[in-house]
């Protein structure tokens, strides 16, 4: 299971990143009480850290002035922000992560489709194109904790047909506010559930272009940490102060693994000493050692 979940972490987790590395962000509050952790049938949804709270992140009721109509579900691809208009032009905004999926959809749909704790299966073309990392989940894989779909899918149609267009919980918070190299629209787990609670089939939802969302957000940039915020030259100045932060993070973290593989391999050398011994001692040279997993 351990090996299963790293490698759909890996996927999860290919961003123009140093995604895990983002430091603890004093302008979010240091407990969030929506995104504490909780049981949620016969799974137990981890809390957020802290760290990838910010103010463009959690979720919020903010003013909106925008043209839909109450109860429409607006996606910013750009922004990388995610509005339910509610009645009094306000709206609730969700932080949300964007895949090459979710750039690939545009215009208008509806939600024909609602599933906790969805199976997932990766498209033709991943298995294609990856066949050493998707191919194994031809079949589909199960809802759950390790499910890159997280614990809600709402699923986009025109129509009868499914746009396979999905609105989604993350195994990867770190990827929320950020882009991601798979994936359609995630939400931290705790914003899909509230997301999910507060629609019905047949909700309109509908995707800005770049056009409309300049005109609504303003323009928009990544930060040293992949995340999208507004465009300003404080932003830029900041951005490149971040910058030495981040690289001397990611040598840091290079460095703790490089020691942590190093030490894995000395503890599996030892093991293998101590096993060969065993065998010398039970009258066993090491071709005839059995191995340590105990299979013949």
């Amino acid at each position: 299971m351990n090996h299963l979940f790293q490698r759909l972490a890996a996927f999860a987790l290919l961003t123009v990143l140093a995604a895990c590395g983002a430091p603890t962000v004093t302008t979010a509050p240091p407990t969030a009480p929506n995104y504490a952790g909780f049981q949620d049938g016969a799974f137990y949804i981890e809390p957020v850290d802290a760290k990838h709270l910010t103010p463009q992140t959690v979720r919020t009721e903010v003013a909106y002035t925008g043209d839909e109509a109450p109860g429409t579900i607006v996606v910013d691809i750009y922004a990388r922000k995610l509005y339910h208009v509610m009645e009094g032009g306000r709206a609730t905004r969700y932080g949300i992560a964007v895949g090459r999926e979710g750039l690939s959809f545009q215009g208008s749909a509806t939600i024909g489709r609602k599933q906790e704790w969805p199976s997932w299966t990766p498209t033709a073309n991943m298995i294609r194109t990856q066949p050493e990392t998707y191919a194994e989940y031809a079949g589909g894989l199960p809802g759950g904790l390790i499910n890159p779909l997280g614990a809600r899918a709402l699923y986009l149609y025109r129509g009868s047909r499914d746009t396979y267009f999905r609105i989604h919980g993350t195994i990867d918070n770190a990827s929320i506010g950020r882009a991601t190299s798979a994936g359609c629209i995630r939400l931290f787990n705790q914003d899909a559930i509230h997301l999910f609670e507060n629609v019905t089939l047949g909700t309109p939802v509908k995707v800005r272009t770049l056009e409309e969302s300049l005109a609504a957000e303003g323009p928009y940039m990544d930060d040293a940490y992949g995340r999208a915020i507004t465009e300003t030259p404080e932003a830029m100045r900041k951005k490149e102060r971040e910058a030495k932060d981040v690289l001397a993070l990611e040598q840091r973290e290079a460095k703790e693994k490089a020691a942590e593989e190093a030490r894995l391999e000395r503890e599996a050398e030892k093991a293998l000493r101590k096993r060969l011994a065993d065998c010398r001692r039970r009258g066993l040279d090491s071709a005839a050692c059995p191995p340590a997993d105990g299979s013949a």
